[in-house]
């Protein structure tokens, strides 16, 4: 699946790669959030963070938005739990369903389930659109 980025998520993306250093995979900007979410490569999460959180905190002034990092992942379930840190996972498994629709089974604990789903299912949403895009599950249950 072949990624298309607005003007304004190239923007961001050239921004992020100059302070950051780290490659970046993805871009989603959520308007209503008011946030901007980086998919960086596997292996280049503590780059694109900094010492001490340095150049997330430029990066937020840069922009002038909430920023979050993920780290990519070829195997889809890593990426699950990748997309729902800091919340713990327990289990993700992902299964075919007849209508040939494939859904992640996300098993979250009990403690962090608000955290997964987010304030009005912020962070459930974004993890659904993220997975759709890199990895073509269809839906995310969280059990």
């Amino acid at each position: 699946m072949r990624i298309k980025f607005d003007t304004d998520q190239i923007r961001y993306i050239a921004i992020f790669e100059s302070i950051t250093g780290a490659a970046v995979k993805d871009c989603v900007v959520n308007k209503e959030d008011n946030r901007v979410t980086f998919v960086v490569s596997k292996g280049e999460i503590g780059k694109a963070i900094g010492r001490g959180g340095s150049k997330i905190r430029r990066l937020r002034e840069l922009i002038g938005k909430p920023v979050d990092i993920i780290e990519y992942s070829d195997d889809p379930e890593q990426f699950i739990v990748n997309v729902f840190q800091p919340a713990k996972i327990k289990k993700v498994h992902i299964s075919d369903r007849k209508d040939g629709r494939k859904v992640a089974l996300v098993e979250v604990s009990e403690r962090d389930k608000g955290r997964a789903i987010g304030k009005g299912g912020k962070n459930i949403e974004r993890a659904k659109a993220l997975v759709k895009r890199h990895h073509e599950i269809d839906d995310i249950l969280i059990l």
